[in-house]
């Protein structure tokens, strides 16, 4: 069965594979501090321009996030992001556990607008009880965003220009940071990123690796100290170089850039033979996660083909579903979904 539910359900691109099994006799230093780590974290920081950065490597996406909000924040200070946002409503209250709200405002296509992120910094900075509520410290959004969507340069600016005004941290979750990348119309760029952000994380296990994410401290500020954090917050893994090899392997030849392209020239594909037949749901997304509007009988007619992401039902009685591809997609199953998106009854 095809599955396009997500973009983790494959292992990882061939050259990790290979480059684990040749080095498995190999010994290493544990906890990051192997010659792996050291050169995946020259290859990131070349390509994020980021020269002075500081480079660690966590298992997933979850933990990233959890392991640098607790790091960065006092425990009377939150984090604003889109009311979709992933450590709102996919992390099981991740946040709120380790002790920070997440002050929510409505996503505008899946996006935080810097005019609701200034609207939260500037209510708290002229509330007369300031005292009595969280500290707004951190702007959390994620590139592409849970809609499919892209930040374009400018909102990214604005949202720096508002984070800056205000002393907030702005963190990017880059779980499928090279769809986003590889988006057409997208014009922001990975130094782009490293430019106007705090800190972000580059996504492994949706773009190619086993599994991991390399996190990009930015920030001089936040630097000391982070792997103590990490390692309280269980996100230190024992067998680090696992995690550098793969990230040296992801960077090697621009090989992250290309993974990004792939998926997205398969997302476009069935993207257009949703839009043949009138079901794309907005907002329009530019990457590999495709949204659809579908009747039960077509869900029914659909599912004997591939399986897709169940995201809800509308008022009208449609089905929102997902496409979701990644680096393993392949021309023959976007064919055969292609078809059966042909095939769906009226």
């Amino acid at each position: 069965m095809i599955r396009l539910n997500n973009d983790y359900c494959h292992g990882a691109i061939p050259e990790i594979l290979e480059a684990l099994q040749t080095t498995n006799s190999e010994a290493y230093a544990g906890y990051e501090l192997d010659e792996w780590c050291e050169r995946a974290g020259s290859l990131i920081k070349e390509a994020a321009a980021c020269p002075d950065a500081a480079v660690h490597y966590i298992v997933g996406g979850t933990q990233a996030n959890v392991a640098f909000i607790a790091h960065a924040l006092r425990p009377w200070e939150s984090v604003v992001c889109a009311d979709c946002g992933h450590i709102n409503v996919h992390e099981t209250g991740a946040t709120e556990h380790i002790g920070h709200k997440c002050e929510t405002v409505p996503a505008r296509d899946g996006k935080l607008a810097a005019s609701d992120l200034r609207a939260v910094a500037q209510g708290y900075a002229e509330s007369p009880v300031s005292e009595h509520v969280t500290v707004p410290r951190m702007a959390y959004i994620s590139f592409p965003s849970e809609s499919g969507t892209v930040y374009s340069l400018a909102e990214l600016e604005a949202l720096r220009a508002v984070c800056d005004e205000f002393s907030m941290y702005l963190f990017v979750d880059g779980a499928r940071l090279a769809y986003g990348l590889a988006a057409s119309g997208n014009d922001v760029t990975l130094p782009d990123i490293a430019r106007l952000s705090d800190a972000f994380y580059i996504g492994g296990t949706k773009c190619g690796a086993l599994f991991g994410e390399a996190m990009v401290v930015v920030n001089p500020a936040l630097q000391p100290y982070f792997r103590n954090s990490m390692k309280q917050a269980g996100t230190m893994l024992a067998k680090g170089w696992l995690l550098g090899l793969q990230f040296t392997k992801l960077f090697e030849g621009g090989r992250y850039f290309e993974i990004g392209k792939v998926a997205v020239a398969q997302a476009m594909r069935i993207k257009a033979a949703l839009a043949k037949r009138g079901l794309l749901a907005e907002p329009d997304s530019p990457t590999n996660q495709q949204f659809a509007l579908i009747s039960d009988a077509q869900l029914t007619s659909l599912s004997e083909a591939c399986i897709v992401e169940f995201e809800g039902k509308e008022t009208d009685n449609r089905n929102m579903v997902r496409f979701c591809t990644s680096w393993s997609t392949t021309d023959a199953e976007v064919d055969a979904v292609v078809a059966a998106i042909e095939g769906l009854p009226e």
